[in-house]
């Protein structure tokens, strides 16, 4: 990161302070989240040999926030947010660190129409007109100059996340969170694709010309015309659909609608220890895993965990739910609310409490990366 002035310090820290006033875990850097569980050298040495010999994949990160610099018209004190910056090289240095192989890094389309409610986010305001397309233009150019300044290696096809390992540098594959920059548009799926956008949320915290989401106001009752003309061209083009985010009727929506698999790249289960709006119904869950082998992210945020160890235990339970041939790794890194799972250097600690509650190599293998990597290829 560059330099910063005392002047600059003394702002970014009252941003700190007044968004964390607002609730706004997910822009700070607080803390690391305890582990919560003991681990031995040797049973880190063992976690570390096996990383280095499988591929590993995030679902669903925003690596450093990319998403924010640049932004405009930010809404109130998700502006306090933008001043603290962005940090990609820290964040690719913790994946080398703990042995990660390649992440989502996502761009936010309704990032600039956001504003804190409580301790969540959701529509503030409404797009101008091209707004969210500008938006978009702006966020996918600064994630492509990630690569093309070599940081990480552009992953465009499944070959590639091979290719990364060998290059040894982590794999990066663009994926955008909400569909809002499409503004009801199916041919914009062809321009994405073409930017290497390989994967696309319909919608995130707003409702918009494609479906409602999970947690604002409900205006189509499902998955609207245009929605359903967007899934048809991600289908044909070859790219991921992710319905995370989408209300349960968009959802179910969503999957019937879809020729191919999809993801819900960063979700849990209600019926646990907590509950939250953002979680999905068991028959949620399972309609994923059954359409052709879709994949669940388990999901680390802190609600109703407080250490790794809880993530652990959560991820256990949605394996539980829907079968370890569904599962993978959707952190929200850098993105998440409260998060327990909070550096990628702490990778290799997450697999040794899973192999302390018994999971095999084998089970490992298709968690951490063998999962994503059969569905990316399906779709």
């Amino acid at each position: 990161m560059a330099h910063i002035t005392k002047r600059q310090f003394i702002t970014a820290t009252g941003a700190t302070l007044a968004v964390a006033a607002a609730g706004g875990y997910a822009l700070l850097r607080p803390r690391p989240a305890p582990i919560g569980f003991a681990a031995s050298a040797g049973e880190l040495a063992q976690a570390r040999a096996f990383l280095a010999s499988h591929i590993s994949i995030d679902a669903h990160a925003h690596p450093g926030r990319t998403f924010m610099r640049g932004a405009e018209h930010v809404s109130g004190k998700l502006y306090l947010g933008t001043l603290l910056g962005t940090f990609e090289d820290t964040t690719v240095r913790d994946m080398k660190a703990g042995g990660l192989s390649a992440a989502a890094f996502a761009a936010v389309s309704d990032f600039q129409s956001l504003g804190f409610k409580g301790e969540g986010l959701g529509e503030a305001r409404a797009f101008e007109p091209g707004e969210a397309w500008a938006s978009y233009r702006r966020q996918i150019a600064n994630l492509q100059a990630l690569s093309k300044s070599g940081l990480v290696y552009p992953i465009l096809a499944t070959g590639d996340f091979e290719a990364a390992r060998a290059a040894g540098k982590p794999g990066a594959f663009l994926t955008v969170e909400g569909g809002d920059f499409l503004e009801g548009k199916a041919e914009r799926v062809a321009q994405a694709y073409a930017d290497g956008v390989r994967s696309i949320t319909p919608m995130h915290y707003r409702t918009n010309e494609l479906g409602d989401t999970i947690t604002g106001k409900v205006v189509h009752r499902g998955l609207s015309i245009a929605g359903a003309e967007v899934v048809k061209a991600m289908n044909e083009i070859g790219m991921l659909i992710d319905v995370a985010h989408a209300s349960e009727a968009t959802a179910f929506a969503i999957i019937a609608a879809s020729a191919k698999p999809v993801i819900a790249s960063h979700v849990h289960i209600h019926g646990g220890k907590a509950d939250h709006p953002r979680f999905i119904s068991r028959d949620l869950a399972k309609a994923v895993a059954q359409k052709g082998g879709g994949v669940l992210g388990a999901w680390p945020a802190g609600i109703g965990i407080t250490d790794l160890g809880g993530y652990v235990a959560r991820t256990l339970e949605l394996i539980a739910a829907v079968g370890i041939d569904h599962v993978c790794l959707g952190t929200d890194m850098d993105g998440n609310y409260k998060p327990v799972f909070d550096s990628y250097a702490r990778l290799p600690w997450f697999v040794v409490g899973l192999r302390q509650h018994g999971m095999g190599d084998a089970d490992l293998a298709k968690l951490i990366g063998g999962n994503f990597l059969r569905l990316f290829a399906a779709a």
